[in-house]
């Protein structure tokens, strides 16, 4: 039998199963917390440019999933690494085959768009950094005739300003084509005072909060063992100091990843051939102490390390034990609490801006086919990390780097 509704009564159910939808649709539209840019070396497209995954993460459960129209071309070919910009607007990638950096603009839903390609000083771009209107890349050779992968020479950072003229902002000023000069150099050489013929290999790229220093990780390759130094610098208008006289700080044997402290206070540093992380003070020279107890046990070959904004830890991606190490910091020691499996080899480690409590790993072999991300919710008590909902979450093979922006910057959602 078929029940027949009159009129007024189709009405009152047609209204009720719209406001339903609504209301269904409202709330899962503003679940998105932030978006997360993942670049992915492996070749694609008649360009063979690399792509870069932008997935959204839900704020309840921490799951993650790629917005509409994502992957997105990377501008060049095999991206190794990623920044955003201060208010970010801006997302910049670092190709490293094509020796460029492309700026996309960050669209409300998060898709990106292509604005402007540089290129960098050197050759062969491995890590970006950025700290308000200054972007800071570091190449893994100086730009002389003589320097290939046959022929290695020393690495080196290049600054590059983002101006933005009065009543402007950053998302519609593009990066300039022309790096800071240092003398009758557009770069900085890192270089050996005792040693200047050794090759020097850089890894990572820091600069701290208050935008004093930036920092470099690197190994001297002309020796063995390898002997790993962190290169500072001070900031000033762009341009760069060396600290310490150019005379970098001992880092273990071969610093493979490095973050600091929202307070700008602690400088941590991943040693990749130990498998352990150096802890530093940084004093208000930006002279590098170690902290006590350092170095602090880690899993197989860290790769990367992140420190929690908000709570009072830190953890770190072991790339050859699969697996992220915890960590409580208390006057920046750091104290092991646990250790949680990821996908296979995490290359990088990030955690979410919007509420500092879900985090995510990117794994360069996740599977077979594809790279993935594993995704974990902090408890923001103990450090303790649990597995979010339905992860591991499927990237693009070869994934190399991540950054995240707020979505409205509420930590809440928006509409869409």
């Amino acid at each position: 039998m078929r029940m027949k509704l009159n009129k007024p009564s189709q009405l009152a159910l047609v209204a009720a199963a719209s406001l339903l939808v609504a209301t269904m649709l409202t709330a899962c539209e503003t679940l998105t917390v932030d978006f997360v840019f993942v670049t992915s070396a492996q070749a694609a497209g008649t360009n063979n440019y690399g792509e870069v995954d932008v997935f959204e993460i839900n704020s309840e459960s921490g799951a993650m999933r790629q917005i509409p129209t994502s992957p997105f071309p990377s501008g060049g070919r095999k991206p190794v690494a990623e920044a955003l910009s201060s208010d970010n607007t801006n997302l910049y990638v670092v190709n490293q085959d094509d020796n460029t950096i492309v700026q996309f603009v960050i669209g409300n839903d998060g898709k990106v768009y292509p604005q402007n390609t540089t290129n960098t000083p050197g050759i062969f771009p491995m890590a970006v950094a950025i700290n308000g209107t200054n972007l800071f890349v570091v190449d893994t050779y100086q730009p002389l005739p003589t320097c290939s992968n046959a022929v290695p020479c020393s690495g080196a950072i290049g600054v590059f300003p983002i101006s933005v003229p009065s009543g402007s902002t950053l998302s519609s000023e593009p990066l300039s084509p022309t790096p800071i000069a240092n003398g009758n150099l557009n770069y900085w050489p890192l270089n050996l005072p005792s040693k200047p013929n050794d090759v020097i290999v850089p890894t990572a790229i820091n600069v701290v909060k208050s935008g004093s220093f930036v920092y470099v990780s690197a190994y001297d390759s002309s020796v063995t063992p390898t002997v790993g130094y962190v290169f500072g610098f001070a900031i000033s208008s762009g341009s760069l100091t060396p600290l310490n006289g150019g005379v970098p700080f001992s880092a273990g044997t071969h610093p493979s990843g490095m973050a600091s402290d929202a307070s700008s206070s602690y400088l941590y540093v991943t040693d990749s051939a130990n498998s352990n992380v150096l802890g530093y003070s940084v004093a208000a020279s930006g002279a590098l102490a170690s902290l006590a107890g350092s170095p602090y046990q880690a899993g197989g070959a860290p790769s990367s390390v992140a420190v929690d904004p908000t709570y009072a830890f830190a953890y770190v991606a072991n790339a050859q034990d699969s697996s992220v190490t915890e960590y409580s910091i208390s006057n920046g020691e750091l104290t092991a609490i646990g250790t949680m499996s990821t996908g296979l080899q995490p290359v990088a480690v990030g955690i979410d801006p919007s509420t500092n409590h879900f985090l995510y790993t990117v794994n360069f072999l996740g599977s077979s086919v594809n790279g993935n991300i594993s995704g974990f919710e902090m408890d923001t008590s103990t450090g303790a990390l649990l597995v979010s909902k339905s992860s591991p979450y499927k990237s693009n093979a070869l994934p190399t780097a991540v950054v995240a922006i707020p979505h409205n910057g509420t930590g809440a959602g928006i509409t869409k």
